[in-house]
């Protein structure tokens, strides 16, 4: 059984960016709620559109029970997991929103989090402790409606978390709060024991009415009774943002070791706000005459850096060098220190020959931190 886009395309209207992108890459719906497999994530963060137009196919609880049975547990996890899954796997919004953020925030950032949802103070998680962190995505991630909405923002709710969701529970705002903050910010300012106390309960009462899905189970067994420890949550993550990056260099090295070092410029100036990438490619291709290739090491080295790119920032600005250009060499220092990531020289020097449209071998870091952030956060910052 299939449901054509087309009779709920007016909710599109209603949607956040982030919100509109999962229902267009969505390919399944349970129970009125939508659902990516692995293989519609990996598109979603890899890929401008899907390959295909796709209409949502209906799950039978049979069907979600079987793919549910051949999800292997976390300690068989790989760099290979969402490839291997396919199409044998659900993800829900929430969970998109959290892979999302796994994908764009550096590791520290995580054990800060894993530690303030593990209320007990055991060193584990469990899943009722994790579907707090789901409540706080949810939250953050919501729209201000719009006077007349009401019924259209309830349907798109239903359609994307699978029961109604009221605008201001969970999370207590202030009402001058009008300034939407980051998920890290959130996180700072949640860490009230009463207010956990407040989401734990919230979660008692969705985990009630909410289906497993593959990222539960694989987490917290079939049963949901295993906890989750950071090694196994931290090996998760660097899995992942691999996984992601080969995909993205497997796609352009035709089977090579590398890639070219304008195949690179493509990659990084993607999702971003350049409306006119030729001027650095051009630009590139005129201060890098003879073609060396990035290596995979040194492409995820760069990734690696931008998910510190805050602290990067911090960096420069204690380095004094707000108002004016840096060179390679404190440009390397700098990422040293702040992420404790070491960019190999040819990396360096290929970063400035795309940005340094002057070639006056000097860095505007201000523009340079600004197109890195559009990237990092795939369009939607």
């Amino acid at each position: 059984v299939t449901e054509n886009r087309s009779d709920l395309e007016d909710l599109h209207l209603y949607a956040t960016p982030r919100e509109q992108r999962f229902r267009r890459f969505a390919s399944l719906e349970f129970e009125g709620q939508l659902y990516m497999t692995p293989y519609d994530f990996i598109q979603a963060v890899t890929s401008d559109e899907p390959k295909c137009a796709k209409k949502w196919r209906s799950l039978s609880k049979q069907e979600l029970n079987q793919i549910l049975m051949e999800t292997p547990p976390v300690w068989k996890g790989s760099s290979k997991l969402f490839r291997n899954l396919n199409e044998k796997g659900v993800i829900s919004y929430t969970e998109y929103l959290f892979l999302l953020c796994i994908l764009t925030k550096p590791h520290a950032g995580f054990r800060i989090a894993f530690n303030m949802f593990d209320t007990d103070g055991n060193e584990m998680v469990d899943k009722k402790e994790f579907l707090v962190l789901q409540e706080i995505f949810r939250k953050k991630n919501e729209k201000r409606e719009r006077k007349g909405d009401e019924e259209k923002r309830a349907m798109l709710r239903l359609q994307l978390y699978g029961y109604h969701t009221s605008t201001n529970s969970v999370l207590k705002t202030e009402g001058e709060d009008v300034v939407p903050r980051s998920y890290w910010d959130t996180l700072r300012r949640s860490t009230s024991q009463a207010l956990f106390s407040d989401l734990a309960e919230r979660a008692d009462d969705i985990s009630s009415s909410l289906s497993d899905t593959t990222l539960l189970v694989h987490f917290f067994g079939k049963k949901g009774k295993a906890e989750l420890n950071f090694e196994d949550f931290y090996r998760f993550m660097d899995n992942l943002q691999t996984e992601v990056l080969e995909i993205e260099f497997l796609s352009y090295s035709n089977g090579m070791n590398t890639i070219s070092e304008e195949d690179f410029a493509h990659i990084l100036l993607r999702y971003t706000n350049v409306e006119n990438t030729s001027s650095y490619l051009e630009n590139m291709r005129g201060t890098i005459p003879e073609e060396k290739g990035i290596t995979f090491d040194e492409f995820r080295s760069f990734f690696q850096f931008l998910n510190n790119l805050e602290d990067f920032t911090i960096a420069m600005q204690m380095y004094n060098f707000a108002s004016r250009s840096i060179g390679q060499d404190e440009f390397k220092r700098a990422v040293y220190v702040a992420t404790g990531v070491k960019l190999s020289p040819h990396l360096v020097n290929t970063v400035f020959k795309i940005f340094d449209v002057d070639r006056d071998d000097q860095l505007s870091y201000k523009e340079f931190i600004g197109i890195m952030k559009d990237r990092l956060n795939r369009g939607f910052r």
